[in-house]
């Protein structure tokens, strides 16, 4: 049977929901593996058209297809993109040059740079992951593991899979925390690099 309601309810991390039905009854129940493949994360408020079906614990909905947002989710997507297209070309490029003015004033170990160049890739992997498993409706990495890694040194790599994989890019939640690791990771490399270090190791 071909209905249309509205998603009242939604876990992106555990990738399952529920919809009201515009013809009344309880809520339907709901999994990201009935959402088109490729399309926007679902949202809450979103009115969707879909099919029930049966499943172990009662009715469920399959085929579940977004109603009439096509082109306020492009317009939306795109002004994301615009706005975290101008973050990646900023952010980067400044911890670059603050990369350099350290190591060229402090001269921290090389191994750092490296090690910086391999927890980006490591992140940009662990986003894209994330994304097919929540496509795909896998299982999740869960969101302490991606802050982590950005805070040990990937987050120019979360930054850039969040423009261009268009993952965890709209989440409010995330994205302050997000920022809050990048920022003290900004901080912990300035630190280790400057002669604080040097001065409080001896006492450690």
């Amino acid at each position: 049977m071909h209905c249309e309601g509205t998603l009242t309810s939604w876990n992106d991390e555990r990738g399952f929901g529920r919809i009201q039905s515009g013809q009344g009854g309880e809520p339907i129940f709901v999994h990201i593996s009935s959402w088109p493949r490729g399309s926007a994360r679902p949202r809450l408020g979103q009115s969707v058209s879909f099919e029930i079906e049966l499943g172990p614990k009662g009715k469920r909905a399959k085929n579940v297809k977004p109603v009439q947002v096509r082109h306020r989710q492009q317009q939306s997507e795109g002004a994301t993109r615009a706005q975290w297209g101008g973050a990646t070309l900023f952010a980067i490029p400044a911890f670059l040059a603050v990369y350099a003015v350290v190591a060229t004033i402090w001269k921290p170990p090389g191994w750092v740079a490296f090690l910086y160049l391999g927890l980006c890739i490591a992140t940009f992997i662990a986003y894209a992951w994330d994304k097919s498993a929540a496509n795909h409706g896998a299982r999740r990495t869960p969101e302490s593991t991606l802050h982590m890694l950005a805070l040990a040194g990937g987050w120019p790599g979360a930054l850039i899979a969040q423009q261009f994989l268009r993952h965890k890019s709209t989440k409010q939640s995330f994205r302050q925390v997000f920022w809050a690791t990048a920022m003290v990771n900004v901080v912990a490399f300035i630190l280790f690099a400057s002669p604080l270090r040097k001065a409080i190791s001896p006492a450690l």
